[in-house]
């Protein structure tokens, strides 16, 4: 699993409509600040999960999160897994995520517009 942690700030280029949205909880780029991946048997659940990212100190509001599966019943090598976290990492940041899930810090379902 590939788990990309974010937060979204308000862009250096930004109009005064966007700066009230922003204000008003709504709208930002999102920035990715840290990622993780995991294997099944290294996530025992979310609220752990939690706990660990608050351990590196960097806020977020949003966990992206993506399967990666292996071959032939092998987990995927991690040159594998740091090149799907990579291209997982530009698509966020290019605003691509409708092919993540998403969680805000308390595990809920989010959805983008």
């Amino acid at each position: 699993m590939l788990f990309v942690f974010a937060q979204t700030e308000l862009p250096e280029e930004h109009s005064d409509i966007e700066a009230q949205r922003f204000q008003a909880g709504q709208g930002g780029a999102l920035n990715p600040v840290m990622y993780v991946d995991k294997t099944l048997k290294e996530l025992s659940n979310f609220t752990d999960l939690i706990s660990e990212s608050q351990q590196m100190g960097q806020p977020w509001q949003v966990v992206f999160v993506a399967g990666l599966a292996g071959k032939q019943g092998e987990l995927p090598s991690s040159s594998e897994a740091q090149a799907a976290m990579e291209m997982m990492v530009k698509s966020i940041q290019q605003g691509a995520i409708s092919n993540f899930l998403a969680y805000d810090r308390e595990g809920s379902p989010m959805q983008f517009e």
